[in-house]
Parts: structure tokens; sequence; C-alpha cells
């Protein structure tokens, strides 16, 4: 049984980009399956804000710098895209926390057909998302890559 996204057009691979190792790995995964599939790269970073509501104006820049540090991390990101692959990724910045920033662009965007997370390397486990969109949500598929594979077992993988 097909996806309704697989009937749309090209496979849209989602990568959350943070400040994590993990993101990097999911990045040139991502990057490399749509390059080999004619599919597309959607990049999302959440501008997360902290609980600090105290003066207007405080807030506000909080949220300015907030927006210009995930702005910077999707450039860099999409660069990196574009050299990999000739891809010119969607960016998307939304505000909030990371969980439900993604569960808002699935709903937004039904033509997104694949989440591509790597797990984490600590001890502490595969990390958030991972065993969130692992076990609790089941909107689309999600490939996960080990975070510690190289760049060329990345490449050779996908």
């Amino acid at each position: 049984m097909s996806s309704p996204a697989a009937s749309r057009g090209p496979r849209k691979f989602l990568v959350v980009i943070d400040k994590t190792g993990e993101s990097a790995v999911a990045l040139r995964f991502a990057t490399r399956r749509a390059q080999h599939t004619g599919g597309r790269v959607v990049l999302l970073c959440a501008a997360t804000l902290p609980d600090f509501q105290q003066w207007r104006g405080v807030e506000e820049i909080m949220r300015d710098e907030a927006y210009a540090d995930a702005e910077v991390m999707l450039h860099d990101a999409a660069k990196l895209v574009n050299e990999l692959s000739g891809i010119i990724p969607e960016l998307v910045i939304l505000y909030g926390a990371t969980t439900e920033c993604l569960v808002q662009l699935m709903k937004q965007d039904p033509d997104i057909s694949i989440l591509v997370l790597a797990s984490g390397t600590a001890k502490e486990g595969p990390g958030p998302l991972v065993s969130m969109f692992g076990a609790a949500v089941q909107a689309i598929p999600v490939t996960i890559v080990p975070g510690n594979f190289t760049n060329e077992q990345i490449d050779a993988l996908a």
C-alpha cells in the first residue's frame, strides 16, 4: 500500500536541524537518498524560546535571536545539501519545542513522506526524537540511521 504522498510527486525527506552530531548524520543520509531517488529535502529547525515573559521588549529580542540562530543553522545545512547533491532544500523555521514543531509541519505539509533521524550515540539512549517517533507517533515512515556512521558508511548505504 503506498502512502498518499507517494502519488503526488517526488518523495520529501524531512530532517530536523539542530546542533547535534546526529543531525549531521541524518542530513547527509537524507540528502544522499533524495539524490539517488529523485527526491526532495525539507529542513526543519525549531526556534526554541526560553520560558521568559517578564518584559515584552526582552521577549521580542529573544524571539528574534532564536529565529536568527535557526536561520544560520538552516543555511549551513542547506549549503551542504546543495554541495553534496545539487538539491535546493525547502527551509522551515517554526517556534516551539522540536517535537511540537515536527508534528505541526507534518500536518501542514502532507507531501512529506519520510522523516530521517539518526540515533543518539550516548549511553542515555537513542535520543528523544527517535524514541518519540519510533513508538508513539505513527504519522509517516521514519528512517533511523546509526548516529555513529561515518560519511563513507552513509554514502554507501544511501
